[in-house]
């Protein structure tokens, strides 16, 4: 029978699963066309789970060499039953049929039956063996490279900088702009030479210009001799502690273990610490819209491959103009029609909050007035849904962990009036120069 190492073989050749030593060149080029054609398309690509069987096969194959065919025909026709429960939403999908072509030749070539069990039996326990003392190992340096520690390769400290996305969606800039906006569709978060994230947002209530996150994709580049590309895909319902290949942690290089990622709790928060960019991000699901929370050096927020294409870079340059709403005019039209229901004796909207219930739910777990307790309100007025008070919660508790600077954790509406005012000012000032400038100028004319 095939060896392990003869089967990693045959999975290269069959070109569906791409990482591991055996990994072959026709599969690399696979890999890489299959990884561009996710980036691409992940409203086409990342719609259905084959990236979830892949890394469950992965992980059931490559953590320990099997002692028996019997177990790996096992952890085969578990891949093969989870692909074909993903059929009706992967038909169009590259993965997919890569997938169905490599177990067919997998199944053929080790002699597996289709028929049998697909979940290995419970293994007896078996008794510790006796204990043999071991000849002391020599001390081995195991420190990894200076480069793969971003803040242990700087000779000073560095300055850190934070971004957040959540309800409805609310953006929190690098700068701490903060804003709401629509953006429907897939738009680009963060995108510089080290890492790339890219959200999926689709509308909450039929016939609203709101939206929120229900995919969100990383893509970790590779970094020299720390991590090998890596890529996070995350989903409503489905939130895995591991990158799409199965994988914890940056890969085979001597660096690998400062990419890491934590499952703080299974299912609804994620950490992903990437200390060779001293990066850190927080991916959350809450109700059934995911939420994006990250600390990043200034240095490599503004590390850009390509300045002419950076508008969209939405944690740096912030909503396009035409992508956001007026909040303060949504939150001053809903009091109105509040205060009109009341003095009617009115029901309360369909959606079951009025101005007055939205502000005491908030209340609850928001009791600072600033712009996350405002975009509680305005995600309940707009949505009715109760979950999005605890996203508001969770992403000023997440402001509190990764914003370096405690004074700015609560931003207020009227630091963004007085953003805006100072600029008014400015241009006033400016027109105000030049008008001077001419009547100086038409004075000294005349006097001539």
């Amino acid at each position: 029978m095939p060896s392990q190492r003869e089967r990693r073989g045959a999975l290269s050749r069959a070109g569906w699963m791409v990482m591991g030593k055996g990994a072959g060149a026709s599969a690399l080029e696979v890999g890489k066309i299959l990884a561009v054609f996710l980036y691409l398309f992940p409203a086409v690509s990342l719609q259905c789970k084959i990236l979830k069987c892949n890394s469950d096969f992965w992980a059931a194959t490559s953590g320990s060499e099997p002692e028996a065919d019997v177990e790996f025909c096992t952890a085969l026709r578990a891949y093969s039953s989870c692909v074909r429960r993903t059929a009706r939403t992967c038909r169009g999908d590259l993965a997919f049929h890569l997938a169905q072509h490599g177990i067919e030749d997998l199944m053929s070539q080790n002699n597996c039956s289709k028929e049998g069990p697909t979940s290995s039996p419970r293994p007896r326990v078996q008794p510790p063996p006796p204990f043999q003392p071991q000849p002391p190992r020599p001390p081995q340096n195991t420190a990894e490279p200076d480069i793969c520690h971003y803040e242990r390769s700087l000779q000073r400290h560095p300055n850190y900088t934070h971004c957040g996305f959540f309800g409805d969606p609310h953006l929190r800039t690098f700068t701490d702009d903060f804003q709401t906006c629509k953006v429907e569709g897939a738009w680009p978060l963060v995108h510089n030479k080290y890492l790339s994230v890219q959200v999926t947002n689709t509308p909450v209530v039929p016939g609203s210009s709101a939206t929120a996150t229900s995919k969100l994709t990383i893509i970790f580049k590779n970094f020299q001799e720390c991590v090998d590309q890596k890529m996070y895909h995350a989903e409503t319902d489905e939130l895995p502690a591991a990158f799409a290949d199965g994988s914890k942690n940056g890969g085979e290089r001597h660096g690998a273990n400062t990419l890491q990622i934590v499952e703080k709790v299974p299912g609804q928060h994620v950490e992903i610490q990437a200390r060779y960019i001293g990066t850190t991000i927080v991916v959350r699901q809450v109700g059934r819209y995911l939420t994006f929370a990250v600390r990043m050096p200034d240095e490599v927020v503004r590390s850009v491959e390509d300045q002419d294409n950076q508008d969209l870079y939405l944690c740096l340059h912030g909503c396009p103009s035409s992508q956001r709403i007026d909040f303060r005019a949504f939150r001053a039209h809903a009091a109105a029609e509040s205060q009109a229901q009341g003095r009617a004796a009115r029901p309360a909207p369909h959606h079951g909050f009025t101005h007055q219930a939205a502000v005491a739910k908030c209340k609850e777990r928001l009791p600072v007035e600033d712009m996350y307790f405002h975009s509680c309100v305005f995600d309940l007025l707009l949505s009715g849904d109760i979950n999005f008070t605890m996203a508001a919660f969770y992403a000023l508790e997440d402001v509190k962990v990764l914003h370096s600077n405690k004074d700015k954790h609560h931003i207020f509406e009227r630091d963004m009036h007085n953003g805006s005012h100072k600029g008014a000012c400015s241009v006033l000032l400016l027109l105000l120069n030049l008008l001077l400038l001419v009547l100086w100028t038409e004075g000294c004319s005349t006097h001539l």
